[in-house]
């Protein structure tokens, strides 16, 4: 699979917001060969449910700035444990700390490509 250029650029940009916000662990995944719905993954971990809510807020609104896309749809919003940010192309997960060291995320997709984000 070739990766849309756009797609790529929104998920450096995500990332690079998450980290400006004090997101931690920031990871670009290229997922689209094995995952036919999207091309990316954006994982993101928060220490506290505050920083979830503010992280998902300013990915939202810094990459409609930077970019010109809104998500299709965003789930997981009044928990703030794991807010999943889906613009189709790239998903953004947001996690609490602790929600994703639970479910390991990173090791489902472990034979998948990382981006270089800071690139």
């Amino acid at each position: 699979m070739t990766a849309d250029p756009e797609a790529l650029e929104l998920a450096r940009t995500v990332a690079r917001i998450a980290d400006d916000e004090h997101g931690v662990e920031v990871l670009v995944l290229e997922v689209g060969d094995v995952l036919a719905i999207t091309e990316y993954f954006v994982l993101v971990s928060a220490s506290n449910r505050r920083l979830v809510r503010s992280l998902v807020d300013e990915i939202e609104k810094q990459s409609r700035e930077a970019t010109g896309r809104s998500p299709r749809w965003v789930e997981g919003g009044n928990e703030h444990q794991w807010v999943l940010i889906d613009y189709g192309d790239v998903v953004v997960h947001v996690f609490l700390a602790e929600v994703r060291q639970f479910y390991e995320i990173e090791r489902l997709y472990k034979d998948v490509p990382n981006v270089d984000w800071r690139a």
